[in-house]
C-alpha cells in the first residue's frame, strides 16, 4: 500500500509543481509587464524584485487551489484511462485509500493558504503599492514618456519626444476647470525638466508656447517665449491616509476594525465581506480536490486537454462566484458575507457525493 501511495503521490506532486509554476507566472504576467515598463523608464530593478515578492502571497492563494485541481484532473484522469484505478480496486484498494495522501497534502495547503490570506498576503499587498509609489517618487523623470498622459492637480500634459533625461519636445498641456473641461490649451515646441529631490518637486520649463484660453468667447490666443510651472510629485506621498484599507489588514486588525465600527453603530458589511472572502478563498483547495477527483475518474480519457479544460472552467466558475458575491457589498440585506460561502459549500457537497458514489461501485 505504501508503494502504491508513493506512486500516486509522486505523479500528483509533479503535476502540481508544473501547474503552480505555470499558473503563477500567468497570473503575475500582466502586472510584471507594467512594472517592466517602469524599469525601462529608469525605475531600479530592486523595486521590481520587491514588488514581485510582495504580490506573491496573494497570487499563491489563487494558484494553489487551481493547481490542486489541475494536478488531480491530470493524474487521476490518466490513472482512470489506463485502468489503473480499476486494477487497484480489484485488489481491494478503495478510492479513499488511494487519495488519502493527496487529501492530507491538500489540508496542509489549505492551512498554508489560510495563513497567507489572513496574515501575510494583505499587508504585503499594501507594501507592493508603496514600493512602486516610492520608486516613482525617486525617479520622477520617468513620469514623462512619449505618448503618455501625465496628470497633476487640474492639468494634463503629453509629450511627443524625450531627449536624454531632461529635454522634452512636442508638448501639449491642458488645464482643466472645476467641471473637468479644458480651460487652457497650451502647445510648446520644447521644454526642460528640473528636479529638486530634497523638496520632491519638478520644475517644467516650456519654450515657444502658444496659449489658447477657452474661457473667453471667442477663445483668445497668446504667444509666450517661456512658461514655467512646478509639479509637486511628493505631495501625494506626504498626504498618505493614516487609516489602512481593509484589504491590507491582517486578521487581528480586521477583527479589531469590525468591533470598532460596530461600537460606533455603523454598518460592517464591507469589513465582514473582506473577512469571509479571505477564509472562503483559503478553503478552496479542499473544494477543488473533492470536485476534481470524481470528474477526473468519470472522464476516463488520455487527452490532457480534457482535464485542463475542465479545471479552467471549474476554477473560473468558483472564483467568479466569490467575486460576484463580493460585489454585493452595497446590498447588506442580501448578506453577501454569508453568500460568499456558497461556492465552497456547493463544490464540496457535489464533490463529496460524487466521490462517495464512485467509491461504492
Amino acid at each position: 500500500m505504501k508503494i502504491l501511495n508513493l506512486y500516486v503521490m509522486r505523479g500528483f506532486l509533479l503535476a502540481f509543481a508544473m501547474a503552480i509554476l505555470l499558473l503563477t507566472f500567468g497570473m503575475t504576467g500582466g502586472r510584471l509587464v507594467q512594472v517592466l515598463e517602469y524599469i525601462s523608464q529608469g525605475i531600479p530593478f530592486s523595486a521590481f524584485a520587491r514588488f514581485t515578492l510582495y504580490i506573491m502571497p496573494i497570487v499563491l492563494t489563487f494558484t494553489v487551489p487551481w493547481a490542486v485541481m489541475v494536478a488531480v484532473m491530470l493524474v487521476f484522469g490518466r490513472l482512470s484511462a489506463d485502468s489503473e484505478i480499476t486494477a487497484m480496486r480489484a485488489c481491494g484498494v478503495s478510492i479513499l485509500q488511494i487519495v488519502s495522501p493527496i487529501l492530507l497534502f491538500t489540508l496542509l495547503l489549505t492551512g498554508f493558504c489560510l495563513y497567507l490570506q489572513v496574515e501575510v498576503g494583505p499587508p504585503w499587498l499594501g507594501k507592493s503599492r508603496e514600493v512602486m509609489k516610492i520608486a516613482a517618487i525617486n525617479q520622477p523623470l520617468a513620469l514623462f514618456e512619449p505618448g503618455r498622459m501625465v496628470e497633476y492637480e487640474r492639468s494634463l500634459i503629453c509629450i511627443d519626444e524625450k531627449i536624454g533625461e531632461d529635454v522634452i519636445k512636442g508638448i501639449q498641456l491642458y488645464t482643466l476647470n472645476d467641471q473637468g473641461y479644458p480651460a487652457q490649451d497650451i502647445t510648446a515646441a520644447t521644454g526642460k525638466l528640473v528636479v529638486n529631490q530634497e523638496e520632491k518637486t519638478m520644475d517644467v520649463h516650456l519654450y515657444d508656447c502658444l496659449v489658447i484660453n477657452k474661457t473667453t468667447q471667442p477663445a483668445s490666443r497668446v504667444f509666450n517665449e517661456e512658461l514655467a510651472f512646478t509639479i509637486d510629485y511628493g505631495k501625494q506621498m506626504n498626504e498618505l491616509s493614516l487609516g489602512a484599507k481593509a484589504k491590507y489588514m491582517t486578521l487581528k486588525e480586521l477583527i479589531a476594525r469590525i468591533r470598532i465600527v460596530k461600537m460606533a453603530g455603523k454598518d460592517t458589511t464591507e469589513l465582514e465581506v473582506e473577512l469571509n472572502q479571505r477564509i472562503a478563498f483559503a478553503l478552496s483547495p479542499i473544494a477543488f480536490l473533492l470536485l476534481g477527483l470524481p470528474l477526473a475518474i468519470r472522464t476516463s480519457r488520455r487527452e490532457t486537454s480534457v482535464g485542463l479544460f475542465l479545471s479552467v472552467i471549474l476554477a473560473g466558475v468558483f472564483f467568479l462566484s466569490i467575486i460576484l458575491c463580493e460585489s454585493l457589498t452595497k446590498f447588506p440585506r442580501l448578506y453577501p458575507q454569508y453568500l460568499l460561502w456558497l461556492p465552497n459549500i456547493v463544490f464540496q457537497t457535489i464533490g463529496a457525493v460524487m466521490t462517495y458514489r464512485i467509491s461504492q461501485r
